[in-house]
């Protein structure tokens, strides 16, 4: 297929490097970087999803979310400030 391309510059750039790089046409170092950015755009899609299980912490006994100051204290010391 037949079809008119307009590349920006910096994008035009590379795929001159990529062409000089691996001895291959620009027509061919265009489509090979094409067929592999489609494919890699599909494998990632049907890539499964990363999940965290969160595990619950508690509280140390004797701490309170209720007063942040004081925990701030406890954990950096009262010369935070």
């Amino acid at each position: 297929m037949r079809t008119t391309l307009t590349l920006e510059p910096d994008v035009a750039a590379l795929v001159q490097q990529e062409a000089k790089r691996t001895g291959a046409s620009f027509k061919a170092t265009v489509n090979d970087l094409l067929r592999k950015g489609t494919l890699t755009s599909h494998q990632k899609s049907a890539e499964e999803k990363f999940e965290v299980t969160p595990l619950p912490m508690g509280l140390m006994p004797g701490l309170s979310y209720d007063s942040i100051p004081e925990l701030l204290d406890l954990i950096e010391g009262p010369f935070r400030r």
